[in-house]
């Protein structure tokens, strides 16, 4: 783990409030000079503790009216069949996220669909025709009380 210290901590929740506050906004929060601040920007940018930045959509707004929870189960678990499932996870737009998981099933996923004819679609479409798939559940969200993207930050100094 990557030692965080406690201006780079302010600096990660700042941008995690806003990923478009600029260097010169940010220098003057955290009380630094602008150079030392976007120095210290980059170094979290090369490090891979920032890895990007995006703007945070309102799904219903732009027609994704459904979300699912899916645990899949599969019974194939060998090289080629992992890399065609992961090939297939990785580029379906519909799939916000994708886990290994413990327990009964092998993978937790998060969907999103227009309505549940699309959701229905994508599970024939999709869903059923990734290699060794043995059993698929889902649960629809009926209401979304909380979403983010927000992690945590904890120093990591000591």
């Amino acid at each position: 783990m990557t030692k965080i210290d406690a201006v780079s901590m302010q600096m990660l929740t700042l941008l995690q409030d806003d990923g478009r506050m600029t260097n010169a906004a940010l220098a003057e929060t955290l009380s630094m000079s602008e150079t030392p601040c976007w120095r210290r920007l980059k170094r979290l940018e090369e490090s891979g503790i920032i890895e990007g930045y995006q703007a945070r959509l309102n799904r219903r707004k732009i027609g994704l009216g459904v979300m699912a929870f899916v645990q899949l189960r599969c019974s194939e678990h060998d090289a080629t069949a992992t890399a065609t499932f992961q090939r297939i996870i990785e580029t379906s737009p519909n799939i916000l996220s994708c886990h290994n998981t413990t327990g009964a099933d092998d993978f937790l996923l998060i969907a999103v669909a227009r309505d549940l004819d699309d959701y229905s679609t994508f599970v024939e479409t999709t869903l059923r025709r990734l290699p060794g798939v043995t059993s698929i559940r889902s649960n629809l969200s009926l209401r979304e009380m909380k979403s983010s993207s927000r992690l945590p930050i904890v120093r990591s100094d000591g």
